[in-house]
């Protein structure tokens, strides 16, 4: 097993035979938040469960452990489902004057995912960064990826002490393992992601209550705009590349957002016969977010990667500019380079 680690300025990949090093680093991230009298958070852009989580469950674990410290969460605004975990009220959307002791980016590969907020990196004493995806490089001053993880809330997890985790926590942290993980059935699924799982769940976190209220349940509009979505499905390469696309359209058609997006390119990528599904919808004049999900053979992180953005094998994404039919062939592409 290896981690992608700044040592002393220096961005390394370090092989950890033992807990040891993972030791090192529980203490670095200790010894940052102890010395920090404030506190700024946040994760990449658009948020999903696991940034979600993982932001909330350090929010809870820092608040809960040291009350005299000022904690502020930053994130792009998110569903409402997710206003159930303690400190969702508190998470602030824009950007306000504060300088901050300490910034923490989690589940963010590169500082370009949180540019809403950059300006509290690029102005914090001291800068910190905790990871799961294998496109992150390393950055900040002290930098932990670990690329086995599930999730960045089964990274958090490993930093912590299991014995300061309250309820707060472990829920926001079970989320976002179980949206990481698809509720345990994508192939990041591990022991180690189980694991940490029942022990969260022995803290309190209530694995019915946050799969069903997260991950299942849908509104009307999020149904209906599903349902249209699905209608428009394109396939190529033989069925192997499922594609649908939203425009501003269409999210006026509903009375929806981008917030009613979640579900779509996981209900392609489960469509017979496909090996990657992407999920278009329009973020922008002539702008376009991208979702990419892959079953089998094909490595999504490099084709969004490609386009500056990022994430992991199986699931990745991006944001494209220009004309959406363009955009569609470059992809169907890049992606048939890799069905060879």
């Amino acid at each position: 097993m290896s981690i992608v680690a700044v040592v002393h300025g220096q961005t390394v990949t370090m092989h950890i035979p033992t807990s040891s090093r993972r030791e090192v680093y529980m203490n670095e991230l200790i010894r940052e938040i102890e010395n920090a009298d404030s506190i700024a958070i946040t994760g990449h852009i658009n948020p999903d469960g696991d940034c979600i989580g993982s932001t909330l469950g350090m929010y809870n674990y820092i608040t809960s452990n040291y009350p005299g410290k000022k904690v502020q969460v930053y994130l792009q605004e998110f569903p409402d489902v997710f206003m159930f975990l303690n400190g969702a009220s508190e998470v602030k959307h824009e950007t306000d004057d504060e300088i901050y002791d300490l910034f923490m980016s989690l589940d963010c590969g590169d500082p370009d995912r949180f540019t809403p907020f950059a300006q509290y990196f690029e102005t914090a004493k001291r800068t910190l960064c905790i990871d799961h995806h294998i496109s992150n490089k390393g950055f900040g001053d002290v930098c932990y990826v670990e690329p086995q993880a599930c999730s960045a809330a089964e990274a958090i997890f490993k930093l912590l002490d299991e014995d300061k985790i309250n309820q707060p926590c472990a829920e926001a942290l079970y989320m976002g393992i179980v949206h990481d993980t698809g509720v345990f059935k994508h192939s990041n699924t591990t022991r180690s992601a189980m694991t940490i799982a029942g022990i969260l769940i022995e803290k309190g976190a209530r694995p019915s209550f946050v799969i069903d209220e997260t991950f299942y349940k849908k509104t009307l509009t999020q149904n209906k705009l599903l349902g249209y979505a699905l209608l428009g499905m394109k396939q190529f390469a033989n069925g192997k590349i499922t594609h649908t696309l939203l425009t501003f359209e269409d999210f006026e058609k509903f009375g929806a957002s981008k917030m009613d997006t979640d579900g779509i390119v996981d209900q392609l990528r489960l469509t017979s016969g496909t090996e990657v599904a992407f999920f278009m919808y329009q973020s922008g004049e002539n702008e376009y977010k991208i979702s990419l999900r892959a079953n089998d053979i094909v490595n999504v992180s490099e084709i969004a990667c490609s386009h500056g953005g990022g994430g992991h094998v199986k699931a990745a994404g991006c944001n494209i500019k220009g004309d959406p039919d363009k955009i569609v062939a470059e992809i169907v592409a890049e992606i048939e380079k890799q069905l060879v």
